[in-house]
């Protein structure tokens, strides 16, 4: 089925990572720009949980406009009929590669951790990322986190990394050079902190937030931003809209556009410990989207 979006397929393919996709694809040649980035807030209990969103810039032919435009296609499922219980980690991952592949996209943002913490970073109980966030849930040394409920979630997490590092992608390793990720790249978002980055109140957690303060959060996020999106989103899918916004600065060679908090991802005792956390900065008051300058804020505990 066509649409303004592009063609609307039924993936024919039966192994259990691809089986009973539905994705909206656009057509060779339609696409407005070269730069897309796919971000994910990741959920284990459910495949309905899942945040998954598209954003694309996309140049327009309006005088002081061309780039300003941040296109969000919210993708309603990467789920199967056959797809029940909890997530699984390597075909979530092969899911998210295949959508990638077939989309050019080359920086995908998952919401969660990406290893556990260094023995030598000089901290108890977190990652040095963890620390400067001011997080409340922490990752600690293989298998340990806090709260303990945290850690089939993390655990999660971790495998989703390592199932696309498997599929050829790289988890973000660069701290000088933050604007040149390697050809297809890894990030680990934080939309909490992302909200505070921006400036914005930071939209309650799931549980609590109620339709008002979702509405608020959107109309908060588009008056400082210029986005679309191609249907109203939810609460997964609104984090992983600005979770994923640091993203397009990555895949863009745009080093203003994005804030690499913590130390490099590095292998230590056969697990990947640390990594970065990448946040969004406000966009200057003259400047629009194509030349984001830091943006002053706080952090207070958080969960994700």
């Amino acid at each position: 089925m066509d649409s303004r979006f592009g063609t609307r397929i039924q993936l024919g393919l039966t192994a259990p990572e691809f089986r009973g996709i539905q994705l909206v694809l656009r057509l060779p040649g339609t696409y407005p720009r070269n730069v897309a980035v796919l971000s994910v807030d990741l959920a284990y209990r459910s495949w309905s949980d899942l945040g998954i969103v598209v954003l694309d810039r996309v140049c327009t032919d309006r005088p002081g406009t061309e780039g300003d435009l941040i296109s969000c296609e919210i993708l309603a499922s990467v789920a199967s009929d056959e797809d029940r219980g909890c997530v699984d980690a390597n075909i979530l991952a092969g899911r998210l590669n295949h959508l990638a592949n077939l989309r050019g996209i080359r920086v995908i943002m998952l919401d969660g951790p990406q290893a556990w913490k260094s023995r030598e970073n000089g901290l108890e109980h977190s990652r040095v990322s963890e620390r400067q966030l001011n997080t409340a849930a922490k990752t600690g040394l293989p298998g340990m986190v806090k709260p303990v409920t945290y850690r089939a979630f993390a655990e999660f997490c971790l495998d989703v990394y390592d199932a696309l590092c498997r599929r050829g992608w790289s988890r973000l390793d660069t701290f000088s050079q933050p604007g040149l990720p390697p050809e297809r790249v890894v990030v680990e978002s934080y939309p909490y902190a992302a909200w505070k980055s921006l400036g914005l109140k930071p939209l309650p957690s799931k549980r609590r937030c109620k339709v008002s303060d979702l509405a608020e959060a959107y109309e908060n996020l588009r008056s400082l931003i210029p986005i679309t999106t191609t249907r109203p989103p939810n609460h997964d899918q609104l984090q992983a809209i600005v979770g994923g916004l640091p993203g397009l600065a990555l895949d863009e060679h745009n080093a203003a556009g994005a804030r690499i908090v913590g130390n490099p991802p590095r292998r230590e005792g056969g697990h990947w410990r640390e990594g970065f956390i990448v946040l969004p900065v406000a966009p200057g008051p003259t400047q629009g989207l194509a030349g984001w300058e830091p943006k002053a804020f706080s952090m207070n505990s958080t969960t994700r």
